[in-house]
């Protein structure tokens, strides 16, 4: 495998710096000419090196799009799909195919081959194969090297990244559950995989967003937290205000609508609303002093009043009977067409985890941690942690297809990321400052709302404030 460090050499030797994507693919393809046909074709006024300056890649778009009345398509998360838990059987299923289908999309890209295959085979050592696995367990060892314990339906392996590799950045942020590719070599003894690169299913480099062929334009919210002493009232009326000038068709709400009742240790002490089914009323009422030709799409976080293990389940009608005709219901994650444009709304609850388990990441950082998401493909990776998740026969918490707009909330704190043709958004909150944050020095930024053009995927920061 060709060394990331003499890549960027390369090309600073002609003046070029090179993007990290970029560096990844010519390592996947592991093919030294590959950087001289790149130089040779760079235009001249040319900086940095993308994507783009790539020969022989083509932009792709992820599935074909059907447009259809009404304008707003709800692709996956209609009322009813999250299911339920029936026993062991399937939890097992829900892994299987979540390797599977995981494990394909690393396949595309690479050949692989079975664990309990290499291990047997004397003839895979010390030569470089890749296998792909999912990370059963992963700790660092006394001097500093990461070692992770890799599963597939055939057995297990330990891989060894060394703390002086380019890899073991990639190892830093391994979670436990994840899908990944690895490539290396099998030790004499055959008991340890020694990592060279790491492979995650990521967005493809060549992914390229939809367009709307027609004028539209869509705002992005999320956390409410109506019937808090926190909720901003008086902002959100400035905001329904603008509602009613800006051009734009669609709402949509990523979770969080009320405060709810008994989600936290004290919270009745903080409640302008104590009663569930009042909160909703007001969150109701509040959806109908917007404009009638808004299309409004709504779905639930863990502070509402639906299960807490993801998928959630949309709101449940006795709660949503002041919710306007033009709202509609969506389950927490779900997948909305929006004049083709394709838009995926998650709460964000696994965020949490990830802070945890992620070097560096923070909750100031919302923007990442949607990168992170997006690269593993999977929007709860870590199972078993504070995101509670139900595992029913299909894992719905696997990112395919592609989104347009990766939409989250949860966080409190705005964030907005592209990455590779993927515009991911967290708008923050409509609640000031309550005193958990201010125990966990969390800095929110409320009465925020970001609209996007259809045509265009440019975000724009409106603020209330």
């Amino acid at each position: 495998m060709i060394d990331a460090q003499l890549i960027a050499l390369r090309f600073l030797k002609t003046r070029l710096q090179v993007h990290p994507d970029v560096v990844r693919y010519i390592q996947e393809q592991d093919n030294p000419d590959l950087i001289e046909d790149i130089i040779a074709q760079i235009p001249p006024d040319t900086v940095v090196v993308t994507s783009k300056n790539i020969p022989g890649l083509t932009a792709t778009r992820d599935g074909t799009r059907f447009l259809a009345d009404p304008t707003v398509e709800v692709i996956s998360g209609n009322a009813g799909t999250s299911g339920s838990v029936n026993g062991t059987a399937d939890y097992l299923h829900y892994f299987r195919e979540r390797y599977q289908r995981l494990g394909s999309m690393i396949r595309n890209r690479c050949g692989a081959m079975p664990i309990e295959g290499l291990i047997r085979s004397s003839r895979y050592r010390q030569e470089e194969c890749t296998i792909i696995g999912m990370v059963a367990d992963v700790k660092s060892t006394s001097n500093g090297h990461r070692i992770a314990e890799l599963e597939d339906p055939t057995g297990t392996i330990a891989v060894l990244f060394r703390k002086d590799r380019p890899v073991f950045s990639d190892a830093e942020r391994l979670i436990h559950d994840e899908v990944v590719g690895v490539k290396g070599k099998l030790s004499h003894d055959g008991k340890l995989f020694f990592a060279d690169q790491m492979l995650r299913p990521d967005i493809r480099i060549d992914n390229t967003p939809f367009l709307s062929d027609r004028p539209g334009r869509a705002v992005f919210i999320s956390d409410l937290h109506v019937g808090s002493n926190t909720f901003l009232e008086q902002h959100w009326s400035r905001f329904a205000d603008w509602l009613h000038d800006e051009p734009a068709g669609y709402l949509l709400i990523a979770g969080d609508l009320v405060d709810g009742i008994g989600v936290y240790p004290g919270q009745e002490h903080e409640l302008l609303i104590k009663n569930i089914y009042e909160q909703y009323d007001r969150f109701g009422e509040l959806l109908c002093d917007l404009p009638s030709r808004l299309q409004i799409i709504v779905s639930p976080g863990n502070h509402d009043v639906v299960r807490g293990a993801e998928p959630q389940p949309v709101i449940p009608e006795q709660f949503a009977k002041t919710f306007p005709k033009n709202c509609t219901l969506v389950e927490n994650p779900a997948v909305v067409n929006l004049q083709g444009i394709r838009v995926l709304m998650y709460h964000g609850r696994s965020i949490d985890d990830m802070i945890g388990l992620i070097p560096g990441a923070s909750y100031e950082r919302s923007g990442q941690m949607m990168e992170e998401m997006l690269q593993r493909r999977h929007l709860a990776p870590a199972y078993g942690r504070k995101t509670p998740i139900a595992a029913g026969r299909q894992d719905r918490m696997i990112i395919d297809p592609i989104p347009e707009i990766l939409h989250t909330g949860h966080v409190h704190v705005r964030g907005i990321t592209t990455y590779r043709g993927v515009l991911g958004i967290n708008a923050g909150t409509w609640q000031s400052q309550t005193a958990f944050q201010k125990q966990m020095n969390v800095n929110p930024t409320p009465a925020l709302a970001v609209t996007v053009d259809l045509q265009t995927l440019r975000p724009e920061i409106v603020s209330f404030n």
